[in-house]
C-alpha cells in the first residue's frame, strides 16, 4: 500500500510531499506526474514517481494498486477538470483503492460560484463511484492574494468588487498538512471537512496590513463587478478567468468564503497561519529576489 499524491508537482502537492515525508518513510510515499524531469528532485527523496495525465485516461491504468491511499488534487484547467478528475475516479476504482481523497471548495454542494461547479459535480462523481472517500474542501489559499502585490503595491491599492466581504484563507501549507493528515490518519473515511483559516478578514484590512509592514500607503477600493471587469481585462487578464475572479468576489461580498468551522486547524493540531504572516512572507521573498 502506498501513499498516493496526484498532481504532486504543483504547489499543493508538492507541500503535501514534504508533509507526507515527515510522517511516514518515503518508500510509502508515491507521486503521480505528468513529467519525470520536473518531479527529479522527489525522485532523489525516493519518492516512488508514478508518470500519467488527467487529460489521457489511459495513462493511468496501473498507476494506483489496491490498497493504495490516493490524494486526487483537483486539475487548474477549468473547463476541463469533470472529463480530468472523472479517469482518476474510473482508475482508483478500477484499482480498489482503500481512499479517495479530493481537494474540492468551501461549502461542497452549497456553493454557489461559478468555479465551484466541477468541484460539486467530481464529488457527485466520487459518491457514485463507491469509492471510500474524504472531502476536503478547502477555502481560499492566502497566497492566491500575496502572489498579486506587485500591482498592488505598484498602484497603493488593492482593487476587488467584494464590497465588506470577509475571506477565512489560510496559508496552503496548513492546507497541505491537512491532507497529509487525512491520508495518514484514520477516522476520515465517509468524512466532509470545510478547511478555512481561523480568521475571516475583509480587504480593508487586507491592505491595512500590506501598508503596516511595507510602509507604502495602500487603500482598498470597493468598485462594480464590471469595473473590476474592465480592470482585470485591460490588464491582460484573459475574459473567461477574469469573469471568474469577478463572480468569486460576488460570492465572497455573499458571505460565501468567510465560514470558518474549524476544521483545518483540528485536522492540522495548530491554528491556521495568520494573513498577515502570509503577507510578510511573501514581501520577504519579493525583498530577496529584488536583491
Amino acid at each position: 500500500m502506498s501513499i498516493v499524491v496526484t498532481g504532486a508537482t504543483g504547489q499543493l502537492g508538492r507541500l503535501v510531499i514534504d508533509e507526507l515525508l515527515t510522517r511516514v518513510p518515503a518508500e510509502s510515499v508515491a507521486a503521480v506526474v505528468r513529467d519525470k524531469a520536473k518531479a527529479a528532485d522527489l525522485a532523489e527523496r525516493d519518492v516512488d514517481l508514478r508518470i500519467a495525465d488527467y487529460s489521457r485516461p489511459e495513462t493511468l491504468a496501473g498507476v494506483f494498486e489496491a490498497g493504495d491511499r490516493v490524494l486526487l488534487i483537483s486539475g487548474s484547467e477549468v473547463g476541463q477538470r469533470v472529463r480530468q478528475h472523472s479517469a482518476v475516479i474510473d482508475a482508483a476504482k478500477a484499482a480498489g483503492v482503500a481512499q479517495l481523497a479530493y481537494t474540492g471548495v468551501l461549502g461542497g454542494p452549497e456553493a454557489d460560484f461559478d468555479l465551484a461547479a466541477e468541484h460539486r459535480e467530481t464529488e457527485r462523481l466520487i459518491l457514485a463511484s463507491g469509492l471510500p472517500y474524504t472531502f476536503l474542501r478547502n477555502g481560499w489559499y492566502s497566497e492566491n492574494y500575496t502572489a498579486n502585490l506587485a500591482p498592488v503595491l505598484a498602484h497603493g491599492a488593492v482593487v476587488a468588487n467584494a464590497g465588506e466581504g470577509r475571506v477565512a484563507s489560510a496559508s496552503r501549507a496548513d492546507y497541505a498538512a491537512a491532507a497529509a493528515a487525512v491520508l495518514t490518519g484514520e477516522g476520515h473515511l465517509g468524512r466532509a471537512y470545510e478547511l478555512s483559516g481561523d480568521v475571516a478578514w475583509s480587504f480593508t484590512e487586507y491592505a491595512a496590513e500590506v501598508a503596516r509592514l511595507t510602509g507604502k500607503e495602500i487603500v482598498y477600493r470597493a468598485v462594480p463587478a464590471e469595473t473590476h471587469l474592465a480592470i482585470l481585462t485591460g490588464a491582460g487578464v484573459p475574459r473567461p478567468f477574469a469573469e471568474i475572479l469577478v463572480d468569486v468576489d460576488r460570492a465572497i461580498e455573499r458571505g460565501a468564503l468567510a465560514r470558518g468551522d474549524g476544521d483545518l486547524a483540528r485536522l492540522i493540531g495548530r491554528p491556521t497561519t495568520p494573513i498577515a504572516e502570509t503577507i510578510g512572507a511573501a514581501i520577504g521573498a519579493a525583498a530577496t529576489e529584488a536583491a
